[in-house]
Parts: structure tokens; C-alpha cells; sequence
């Protein structure tokens, strides 16, 4: 009968090991959503009450870089505040009490304009501007993506005439929306009495010529923005 003695270097070593637990999704999105978080916070408390003015536009930037990258995320909200500066810049230009644009993530941003008068022609041009300046953004990415090649400004591109198209559509807060109704009142011409006699004046900007006017610019914009999705469309073969 023989005796077997051990040899340890042939015997298994399990004081590195760990188990591998599987970790639920919930971790994983956590871990994603952290960072811009951290971001946020610290430049929050860096800059103080400048961050807080410019909160919404850090928390759009991490929100749009959690689906699309933040390359992508950043040249959106560039896009959005473009599209917003258009309104703000109008506004100025017409003497108006205007903020500066404000982000809501996940929905776009907006610009409050206080001493707003009842102007329909006016009213049309500070909602026109917008989606101009937005149409004229996506345009420079158009010619940049085209000249250097770059596959993210070409879709940037599409994303800023897209963006720009729906925002007028005619409903609701949306741009078109608000030209839509400055169409309507130009069209109507009400009447005002003016406060010295008591006699009645066209409204400042309307009239029959200047709804004529709204909704040509109107009209036009939208087929210029439908022309540059059109332009700068991939066609996918996927289905």
C-alpha cells in the first residue's frame, strides 16, 4: 500500500476568486446618469449663481448626451440655443423686455418677452426668427458636414431643419403656433379706438397686406426647412 503525499502547486488557489453576480440594469443606468450629475453639481457650486442661470443648459447637455453621445448632445443644444438666440435677438432689435433663453431638458428651451405689444406683424417676425436662425445653424452644419466629411455635422444638420420644421407646426406654444394666430388677427383687421377721440384705428400691423406678408414668410420658411431635411436625409436599408 502506497502513501500519497500532497503537492500543493498542483491544488487549486481560490483565495483571489469572486463570484460573478449578475447586477441588474438599474445599477448600470445609475452608473451612466452619475457622471453628468456629478458635472452638474460641480459646476454648480463653482460658479455659484451664473451655473443656476445656466442650469438648464448643463442638465439638456448631459440628458441628450445619455441617448446620443455627448458630441451629438452638445451640437443639439447648440442648435436649440441658436434657435432660441433668434427669438431673443429679435426681441432686443424691437426695444422688447426679453430673458435670455432658458433650458427645460427633454423639451427645448424658451425666452420670456414681458412688455410684448399687440402687434400681429411684429409678434410674427419675434416668433419667425427662431426657426430662421435655426434653419441658418442647420445650414452651416449642411456645408461643414459636406466640406470636411464628418458624418455629425450631416446629421446634426437633418436633426436642426427637422427640429426647426416641427417647432412650426401651428398649435399650441410652438412657434407656428404663435404665427398662425398673428396671421389670423392681421387678417380679421380689428379695429382700436384711440384714447384722445375715441376714434377707431387699424390695429398696428394688420391689415389684409401684412397677413398676406406673415403667410408668405410663413409658407416659405417651412418649405426651405423641408427642403434641407430633404437635402441632408440618409436613406437607411435596414427593414
Amino acid at each position: 500500500m502506497s502513501q500519497l503525499t500532497p503537492r500543493p502547486e498542483l491544488e487549486p488557489d481560490f483565495r483571489d476568486y469572486e463570484p460573478i453576480h449578475p447586477q441588474p440594469g438599474w445599477k448600470e443606468v445609475a452608473r451612466k446618469i452619475w457622471a453628468p450629475i456629478a458635472v452638474v453639481l460641480g459646476l454648480a457650486v463653482k460658479f455659484s449663481v451664473f451655473a443656476f442661470k445656466f442650469l438648464g443648459l448643463f442638465v439638456s447637455v448631459a440628458a441628450y448626451a445619455l441617448i446620443w453621445g455627448w458630441k451629438f448632445g452638445v451640437g443639439f443644444v447648440a442648435l436649440i440655443l441658436v434657435l432660441e438666440l433668434g427669438h431673443f435677438v429679435e426681441a432686443r432689435r424691437q426695444g422688447l423686455d426679453v430673458s435670455i433663453p432658458r433650458f427645460i431638458p427633454f423639451l427645448g428651451a424658451y425666452v420670456a418677452i414681458k412688455n410684448s405689444p399687440l402687434n400681429p406683424l411684429r409678434n410674427a417676425y419675434v416668433a419667425l426668427a427662431g426657426p430662421a436662425a435655426g434653419g441658418l445653424a442647420a445650414l452651416a452644419c449642411w456645408a461643414y458636414g459636406s466640406y470636411s466629411g464628418s458624418s455629425l455635422f450631416h446629421a446634426l444638420a437633418y436633426a436642426g431643419f427637422f427640429l426647426n420644421l416641427f417647432n412650426l407646426i401651428p398649435i399650441g406654444i410652438l412657434d407656428g403656433g404663435a404665427i398662425w394666430r398673428s396671421y389670423r388677427l392681421a387678417k380679421s383687421a380689428p379695429m382700436v379706438p384711440l384714447q384722445a377721440d375715441g376714434a377707431a384705428v387699424l390695429l398696428p400691423g394688420a391689415g389684409r397686406g401684412n397677413a398676406t406678408l406673415i403667410l408668405t414668410l410663413y409658407v416659405g420658411l417651412a418649405v426651405l426647412l423641408v427642403l434641407g431635411m430633404w437635402g441632408t436625409h440618409v436613406p437607411q436599408h435596414r427593414l
